[in-house]
């Protein structure tokens, strides 16, 4: 599991890890601390610190293979994605079929090309 696919799963389902887990998940994966920096500063054998990471890993994981909802986000944004390329691509047509409406077709184009994720 790369890092990446550890923060998607930490995002979903870092809610069901214990306080101590998410604290040093986020210490690791997020605020890039290395495992003897954890240690230090928790007072602890990196060993402890590796052993709780590893075991976050392998958490995470089952937790995505008994509930599936990273695949579901996923697919569910590519969905979007190729319908947002869909509307695109019919706001492209319709203008150079009725140009005419060019101006309210660019405002729709607009609204289209919003990136409501981030909201």
């Amino acid at each position: 599991m790369n890092k990446m696919d550890f923060l998607r799963l930490w995002d979903i389902y870092g809610g069901l890890l214990t306080p101590t887990q998410r604290d040093m998940t986020d210490l690791y994966f997020n605020l890039d601390l290395t495992v003897s920096e954890i240690a230090e500063q928790k007072g602890i054998s990196r060993q402890a610190v590796s052993d709780c990471l590893s075991g976050c890993k392998r958490e995470l994981f089952a937790y995505e293979e008994k509930l599936g909802h990273a695949k579901m986000f996923e697919e569910a944004e590519k969905r979007a994605a190729s319908l947002k390329s869909a509307a695109e691509g019919w706001a492209d047509e319709f203008v150079r079929l009725h140009p005419e409406y060019a101006r309210d077709t660019d405002i729709l184009k607009q609204i289209i090309a919003e990136d409501y994720s981030k909201s």
